[in-house]
């Protein structure tokens, strides 16, 4: 039986279509560049100078020396990150592990839980 034998009227038809067609275009997306993991002269050649946000809740921006420019939910501080062997250390234990696609970043706690997952960018101007 092909899709062409099937009577348009019971609605199988633009059903079919519609997933396959669906299934087709999403394929792709999460096709592109695999997520690897950075060193800690990586993570300071990739992030230093720039923000890791993820455009709603939260924004890193990374300076040199240690400083991290800091909004969460609106509200701007100042705080420090460190590297702990190719760990990034933001505000709180534990370290977390920094793996990049193109300009998206995840830091991976390494415990099992889901990723916190941003995007690198030119700094966002900012409160």
């Amino acid at each position: 039986m092909t899709i062409a034998s099937i009577p348009a009227e019971r609605g199988l038809v633009p059903v079919c279509l519609t997933l396959s067609i669906g299934l087709a275009l999403t394929a792709g997306v999460e096709a592109g560049e695999p997520f690897r993991h950075l060193s800690a002269s990586e993570i300071r050649a990739r992030l230093v100078g720039k923000e890791v946000t993820d455009d709603v809740h939260w924004a890193y921006r990374f300076e040199p020396g240690g400083r991290l420019h800091v909004v969460s939910l609106g509200r701007a501080r100042t705080a420090k990150w460190r590297l702990d062997g190719d760990g990034l250390c933001l505000e709180a234990d534990p370290c977390v592990q920094v793996w990049i696609a193109g300009n998206r970043v995840e830091f991976r706690r390494g415990d099992g839980t889901l990723p916190d997952e941003g995007v690198l960018q030119v700094p966002a101007r900012r409160p």
